[in-house]
């Protein structure tokens, strides 16, 4: 079973077409880019009546206030402006924002309407992610951490509340499938101290399916054509053309057809070749948000 073509009547269409088109080359010019992000926002949740009175010096109520404010991404913040890293990151400003338009486009009734949905945020994705290909679907509720650290191929589907983390790095291959609730994660935390935070490169290559709530551990690489089952959890790398399954998951099958090409089944882990290196500043003013003890009583 493969999917039908569905389109909207030309007059929608259209005017779904002129309004995305008209962000991408705002985003594209030397405007200010909070101020693209706020006037789109906006108009996007309606409040544009509103918005004008409160521009003019009229009243608003304090509630009133702190939601227009709010569609100005240079008026709030997110959870991963608050990792050390970002302290060298020159790209994370912008990638806020444009994270920031995404998330509150996500949080609008039109983003239900999968026509016009799939193209803006495929238009945002093109200004976003270090890369992006032809044909790319986003579905509703992907979060990311930065967003400027993700590659993705051509053909790639993303469906509903999948996770991106490219506090490493990110790479998605060509006609990737990434289910919903599915995490890729590109950033661990060492077991006795979590606030040492290791990065890596994690890459998912072409065809690879990635279903239903899986979890794909940081610096692992997915070889083509592999499949990851639903829920499952992998650590290890799992060679092209095999079935991943379990938690924590491992090779438990070829796929039918693919044997003559695919590696023996086996779990290989070379996520410390992916590893990615950062400094930090000696300025940098950090805290340990859970401050206990990490001495173990047999040290």
């Amino acid at each position: 079973m493969t999917k039908r073509h569905v389109s909207l009547p030309d007059d929608a269409a259209e005017g779904l077409a002129t309004f995305v088109e008209t962000v991408d080359q705002r985003l594209s010019g030397d405007e200010d880019i909070c101020t693209v992000v706020e006037e789109v926002l906006v108009d996007l949740h309606g409040d544009r009546e509103a918005y004008e009175r409160w521009q003019a010096g009229e009243a608003v109520s304090p509630a009133e206030r702190v939601r227009l404010q709010g569609y100005d991404p240079c008026n709030v913040t997110v959870e991963s402006e608050y990792y050390a890293e970002v302290e060298t990151d020159e790209q994370f400003q912008r990638s806020k924002h444009l994270q920031w338009l995404w998330r509150q486009f996500d949080a609008t009734p039109m983003a239900d309407n999968v026509a016009f949905a799939l193209e803006f945020r495929r238009m945002l994705a093109d200004h976003l992610f270090a890369e992006c290909g032809e044909h790319c679907r986003f579905f509703k509720g992907i979060s990311m951490t930065y967003g400027h650290n993700i590659e993705v191929g051509d053909n790639v589907v993303v469906h509903d509340d999948v996770h991106l983390d490219d506090r490493g790095a990110l790479t998605i291959g060509d006609r990737v499938s990434l289910s919903d609730r599915a995490h890729v994660y590109s950033h661990d935390h060492d077991v006795v101290d979590q606030t040492e935070v290791r990065n890596y490169h994690t890459v998912i290559e072409d065809d690879v399916r990635v279903t239903y709530d899986a979890l794909v551990r940081a610096g692992v690489r997915m070889g083509r054509n592999s499949l990851l089952a639903a829920k499952s959890m992998v650590k290890d790398d799992v060679p092209a053309h095999h079935i991943a399954a379990g938690s924590p998951a491992g090779s438990i099958a070829v796929k039918p057809g693919w044997e003559s090409v695919a590696a023996p089944l086996e779990n290989p882990d070379h996520r410390e070749q992916r590893r990615l290196e950062y400094d930090l500043p000696d300025s940098l003013d950090t805290f340990d948000e859970f401050g206990r003890s990490l001495s173990p009583p047999d040290s």
